[in-house]
């Protein structure tokens, strides 16, 4: 039996990559972008349903919602984020700035997740956080790009709080970090391309089916500090 799964912001990158992974191996793919007439590389790929999402927008989220009514999900893979100022030191950024990082990579993915619970299959289906190594308290800060590790350790926060929320549910919720990747944001320096990070997070993702529990683990299975 074929099963599906939900990417948010898969127009390029690590979403797309992820697409193509999930789709390549018989999944059901439904990808969100923000607007579907400009996701040529995802229309490439066979069999991939593209809705349109804007994340920030709770309105977008309640169509999307509407639209997937009745749909049941095996996985969401709540990818989409920013980077943020980069061409500043963290306390030189704007309160716009800041708060539209903060919004972005931390509340809008966990709101998400909330209006779209009902759709995920609720004994074994999983829940999947883009989050980063920069976002571990532990072993983060020096890293570089400060304000966005801090963007995702409140993701993490935020996400431990919305698993405490599941009660005794048997969902299983992670929190994925990619690796250092060849995209945008994460440069041409990075020794990682997309397929390999993708192909690892897909192995990571159907190894956690029917799991339980709330981890925070690299593209490799790795378990990292909080």
């Amino acid at each position: 039996m074929s099963r599906t799964i939900l990417i948010v912001g898969a127009s390029r990158g690590l979403g797309l990559g992820l697409a193509r992974q999930f789709s390549s191996q018989g999944w059901q793919v439904i990808a969100t972008v923000r607007d579907p007439a400009r996701a040529d590389a995802l229309k490439a790929l066979a069999g991939v349903r593209i809705e349109a999402l804007e994340l920030d927008d709770a309105d977008s989220l309640e169509r999307l919602a509407q639209r997937l009514a009745g749909t049941q999900l095996d996985v969401l893979y709540v990818n989409a984020g920013i980077a943020g100022p980069q061409d500043k030191p963290a306390t030189a950024a704007s309160q716009m700035e800041v708060g539209q990082l903060f919004f972005t990579n931390a509340v809008a993915p966990v709101r998400l997740a909330e209006r779209l619970l009902p759709l995920v299959e609720q004994k074994q289906g999983v829940i999947v956080f883009m989050s980063s190594i920069l976002g571990s308290v532990e072993t983060g800060p020096g890293m570089g790009m400060p304000l966005y590790g801090a963007s995702k350790a409140a993701l993490n926060h935020l996400t431990r709080s919305f698993v405490a929320g599941l009660g005794e549910s048997t969902l299983t919720v992670l929190s994925m970090h990619p690796g250092w990747v060849k995209t945008d944001m994460g440069g041409s320096e990075a020794p990682l391309d997309v397929e390999t990070s993708t192909r690892g997070m897909t192995e990571q993702v159907i190894r956690a089916i029917g799991q339980g529990g709330h981890r925070y683990l690299d593209f490799q299975g790795n378990p990292l500090p909080w």
